[in-house]
């Protein structure tokens, strides 16, 4: 299916209050957001500083569908280029994650050193005078396509295009500030989850913006408090409206109104009972008294804490239908066991199976069926 550019003909109206189906199903809608965003001007979200704390540390991601090597050189610096050989296009890096001093394609042993620049070829002079590449040949010239890279706070960001405006103006203020209070402390990693969705990418993206949904779909989060429409709470945007915060506050409103309130709205939240209450146990951790915060950085991060179950979430497509989810769990380097244990405990409401985040994995496959006919018709949403 073609793109058409006209915006009068594409949306029905031209305040996007209704959004095409189309958009989440069109190929070549799709190929235009991994080259016009992924591979354009934005900033998507590579990684934690924490993930690579020694030179050499390296790991593997995805900006878009382009596989991504981010490491750290001697002297501290972290560099990230495109993990596919300049020679044939074979991943360098097969692994999830490492230490090495250079980068060696196991196709034909080309060499990359830590920033991305191709330091040897075997055979490169042929053998006894024969073969070979030619004299002029530069190896200066043949390197991994770099990206430019800046972090906030440990979070690494990493852009193809070297006239993208700086990643604290891209963010915006408010972002800056959520960012760093969620890495106020150093931290560490606690483990991962991945998870593939058959949906599109901008789902995912929409539904951490979306709190209409929270406490209807997310029984869990309605019947013990986390995150209730009656709760104090609300939602913050840099001034682009690029990016979303989410936020609620711990205990700012108490069962029995919620009750009463969600039983106008027909919506029963009494339902679920706890044999471990320590499951949903809020441990204040910072000056505000906000145990939900929600942070998504347009196109591909989510930062997340849920109570004291604190993530990041890279949003990875895999074509128009389908994406991956890689969430990273952390804490922070100087909790006590008794702490790591009560964050992994936390950590039960996200991921695949978690009590809130597979309802959201099945919603976005729900929508992707629901609307593949519709999306030929030209049918909308609204936003």
């Amino acid at each position: 299916m073609s793109v058409d550019l006209d915006p009068e003909a594409f949306w029905p109206r031209q305040d996007y209050s209704r959004v095409p189906y189309r958009v989440y199903h069109d190929r070549g809608i799709y190929d235009r957001e991994l080259d016009r965003v992924f591979r354009g001007r934005a900033w998507s979200f590579l990684g934690l500083d924490a993930e690579i704390p020694n030179p050499g540390d390296f790991r593997t991601c995805f900006v878009g569908d382009t596989p991504v090597v981010y490491n750290r050189d001697t002297d501290g610096a972290v560099y990230a280029f495109v993990n596919r050989c300049a020679h044939r296009g074979a991943l360098v890096r097969r692994e999830v994650a490492g230490n090495a001093e250079t980068h060696t394609c196991i196709y034909h042993q080309w060499c990359y050193g830590r920033d991305g620049g191709l330091k040897s070829i075997p055979f490169r002079r042929g053998i006894k005078g024969k073969g070979g590449l030619d004299p002029s040949f530069d190896l200066g010239a043949h390197g991994l396509k770099r990206l430019k890279v800046d972090a906030v706070a440990g979070a690494l960001f990493g852009t193809f295009a070297e006239d993208a405006e700086p990643l604290r103006d891209y963010l915006g203020p408010p972002v800056v500030a959520q960012i760093e209070r969620l890495f106020q402390r150093p931290v560490r990693v606690l483990g991962y989850h991945r998870q593939r969705i058959n949906g599109n990418w901008k789902m995912f993206a929409e539904n951490t913006r979306d709190n209409y949904h929270a406490s209807l779909l997310h029984e869990f989060l309605v019947t013990f408090g986390i995150d209730r429409a009656t709760q104090t709470g609300g939602v913050t945007m840099d001034a682009r409206h690029r990016h979303n915060i989410t936020w609620a506050e711990a205990a700012s409103d108490s069962p029995e109104f919620a009750r009463d309130m969600y039983r106008q709205a027909n919506i029963r939240n009494d339902y679920l009972r706890l044999r471990d209450p320590r499951l949903v146990e809020f441990r204040r951790e910072h000056p505000d008294n906000m145990n939900l915060a929600v942070t998504t950085v347009f196109p591909n991060a989510v930062f997340v804490q849920i109570n004291n179950s604190l993530a990041t979430r890279q949003i990875r497509p895999k074509g128009v239908g389908c994406f991956e989810v890689f969430q990273t769990l952390v804490g922070y380097a100087d909790d006590d066991a008794e702490m790591v244990a009560h964050r992994l405990r936390s950590a039960n409401l996200v991921g695949p199976a978690g009590y809130v985040s597979m309802e959201d994995g099945c919603v976005g496959g729900f929508v992707q069926r629901g609307t593949c006919r519709c999306a030929a018709s030209g049918r909308t949403t609204p936003s």
